[in-house]
């Protein structure tokens, strides 16, 4: 890349569904270049793999780097104008904590990008991730949100709920249990709001180019319950679907059993009161800050997300 007049921008977490969905969205623009980090070669070779222009690829960086270090992430953002940091994780495995995916990649980036050209960080965070959250993943996340914004860097936090796209897991398990006859879920009157991965990008780049501060939640522009958003998706499949609440006190005590058999098991209690957080809010304040309505429609979001994973 020779970096003439171009706008660039650094994207941590970048072969996650999200930040694929972004990178590909800001090489759209020819006069933007990025610089995505991802963790091993593995990762490096799901970025390599996407479907990019030749002029495309010219304009993008993969960087192998340890979130954690300071020295990775300042030699990867010389020359940034803006970063986006999506590292996080919902469960914890032996090779990274919640402390460790969190709040030390965060603290490392503040200090990478001190004193450098970095005008702005985006950071997207999850609904519910605040001071007083009780949940280790919710507690970190909004320890290190805070460690952003107070930054010598202008820094923007976003919280989201489910975030649903084409291609992604969260979506490919919606569509599974939809097209069951017969689904368990624990406490599906648990509220959710899906917000459009696509709806994401837009909020990203927005408050960045604006320079936005401070932190703030978008949600989908629809609530319902976790039981009515699976009826849902079964409708516009044409199939029917009955739904069975297990209390999630029993999935909290399965958790818990499984925690203590396995070094890395499956489903952790910390991450089962991520997912059973309720959503119910109005954050049009947020949308019009942002200049992003009208966000996409439940229904149109679906539609989109099932007719992707029926294709594949």
């Amino acid at each position: 890349m020779d970096g003439s007049n171009r706008t660039r921008w650094m994207i941590t977490g970048a072969n996650g569904n999200l930040g694929k969905r972004l990178l590909q969205n800001l090489l759209l623009n020819a006069d933007t270049e990025v610089v995505a980090l991802v963790r091993s070669e593995r990762a490096k070779s799901q970025i390599e793999e996407l479907p990019l222009e030749p002029q495309q690829r010219s304009r993008l960086d993969v960087v192998i780097a340890d979130y954690a270090s300071k020295q990775d992430l300042q030699a990867a953002a010389e020359g940034v104008n803006y970063c986006v940091h999506l590292v996080g994780i919902l469960k914890e495995t032996p090779d990274s904590t919640y402390e460790n995916a969190h709040e030390d990649s965060c603290q490392a980036l503040t200090e990478a990008l001190k004193g450098g050209s970095a005008a702005h960080i985006s950071y997207v965070s999850i609904v519910g991730a605040l001071e007083t959250a009780t949940n280790r993943c919710l507690k970190s996340k909004s320890i290190a949100g805070d460690m952003l914004l107070k930054s010598t860097t202008k820094a923007m936090v976003l919280r989201v709920p489910m975030v649903l796209g084409e291609g992604d897991y969260a979506s490919y398990a919606l569509r599974r249990n939809a097209l069951k006859s017969l689904n368990f879920l624990f406490r599906p009157s648990s509220m959710d709001q899906p917000l459009y991965a696509g709806d994401v990008v837009r909020a990203i780049k927005a408050g960045a180019v604006e320079e936005l501060e401070g932190s703030y939640d978008l949600v989908g522009p629809e609530p319902l319950s976790r039981r009515d958003l699976v009826k849902r998706a079964a409708s516009l499949l044409g199939r029917r679907t009955k739904v069975v609440g297990l209390p999630i006190a029993l999935g909290l005590m399965l958790a818990g059993l499984l925690e203590k058999i396995f070094s890395n098991p499956p489903v952790t209690r910390s991450m089962l009161e991520v997912l059973d957080h309720d959503d119910n809010m109005d954050t049009s304040h947020t949308e019009e800050l942002l200049k992003i309505s009208p966000l996409v429609s439940l229904d149109a979001m679906l539609e989109k997300i099932l007719s992707t994973h029926e294709r594949t």
